[in-house]
């Protein structure tokens, strides 16, 4: 195997090694196994970051370490990994693999292989490393990632690789993003040829969810501006979801709405009920909720970030706003089953918001009066 040493030596490695959340657990699990941590979590601990969560891999079979690790396992046959849930940390496990794919942006077809050819199906250099889990820490890094990473260089590791899996482009605007990286010329030269559309929706939407959780997303998706990589991706959408992120994190939104939702909303030109929305002027409250209400929460973090600031009363005030009666005192007031019940309860709604009625017995003859059509 033809390792290169990094500026890194044993010493530093080891202590970085240590002090990772597992790992002494993991290497006593694995005496006497071929098993080595890879990928991000060696690219992590180069880097001198922190990381919860563990990448194995183990030329042969992953069970014995898997069952020597414990914990609540989850096992995916397709690839020959698992992964090893204990506390707030994750390990996860698999068998060294070489791919192959059938056509552009298919999932792979996978054999067993070793660690180096393993190492070489990745995507970037950077994420090509390895270290043993036996003995002493040394640096397995065929590729040269460790000098990309000194170099603050990001570098495809083969010609095809994103013509293989096309959203390896949207996992580069996260890395270079994330790391405060540049692709080096050859890799951006083929970056710009990745096909998503040779990929399925629900893959280049699980990868754009895993970008839109970086702590800085829109600097990712400046980025596949730039590239030209993501046909839906609109010239705005960076700062929109910027701003989305931002009023989604705060009250009175935060713990009511999804930022994810809405940071993924926001990568597209707003449709139409959202602009209409952003620029509506609702002069009473009643007529704010009954605008809002048309809307799921996502959008109305987007229409709040072009512009409808009144949104914020509405998510803080207005939609907690609850009637006391409820259609059962209306059958007990002899109003008849129907769409009645709906329009009585609607217009005493609309008057408690806009505080002409208050208190149970107001609701109620407001609501009865308004269901017998007077």
């Amino acid at each position: 195997m033809a390792n290169k040493r990094g500026d890194i030596d044993a010493g530093q490695l080891a202590e970085r090694m240590e002090k990772l959340p597992g790992v002494a657990r993991l290497r006593e699990a694995s005496v006497g196994m071929p098993a080595y941590l890879v990928g991000g979590a060696v690219r992590d601990l180069l880097l001198g970051r922190d990381r919860a969560d563990l990448d194995v891999v183990v030329e042969g079979d992953v069970a014995p370490l898997a069952a020597a690790l414990g914990g609540e396992l989850r096992e995916h046959e397709r690839f020959s990994t698992a992964s090893v849930s204990e506390d707030d940390s994750t390990i996860d496990l698999a068998s060294a693999r070489a791919e192959t794919y059938a056509e552009p942006g298919a999932l792979p077809d996978v054999t067993p292989a070793n660690l180096t050819e393993d190492l070489s199906r990745r995507d970037f250099t950077i994420n090509a490393m390895a270290v043993p889990l036996a003995g002493e820490p040394e640096l397995i890094d065929p590729h040269g990632g460790l000098a990309d990473l000194e170099a603050g260089v990001l570098r495809v590791l083969h010609a095809g690789s994103f013509r293989d899996d096309p959203t390896r482009a949207l996992r580069a605007a996260r890395y270079a993003a994330r790391l405060d990286l540049a692709l080096d010329p050859d890799t951006e030269a083929r970056l710009r040829e990745a096909e998503l559309s040779t990929v399925s929706d629900d893959r280049v939407q699980a990868e754009l969810a895993r970008l839109l959780g970086e702590p800085e997303p829109e600097k990712a998706l400046a980025l596949l501006r730039d590239w030209g990589v993501v046909p839906d991706l609109d010239p705005d959408g960076p700062e929109r979801v910027a701003a989305a992120a931002a009023v989604a994190s705060r009250p009175p939104w935060s713990g009511w709405v999804d930022p994810a939702a809405a940071m993924m909303l926001s990568i597209s030109e707003p449709a139409a009920p959202v602009r209409d929305l952003a620029a509506a002027k609702p002069e009473k409250p009643s007529e704010a909720v009954q605008l809002a209400s048309e809307l799921d929460p996502a959008q109305l973090v987007l229409a709040r970030t072009l512009g409808g600031e009144w949104l914020d009363r509405y998510a803080d005030e207005w939609r907690h706003v609850k009637l006391e009666i409820d259609g059962e005192d209306l059958l007990e007031a002899a109003v008849p089953e129907g769409p009645a019940i709906g329009r009585g309860l609607k217009a005493a709604l609309g008057a408690k918001l806009d505080g002409e009625i208050s208190g149970r017995e107001a609701e109620l003859a407001l609501a009865v009066k308004a269901a017998q059509g007077a």
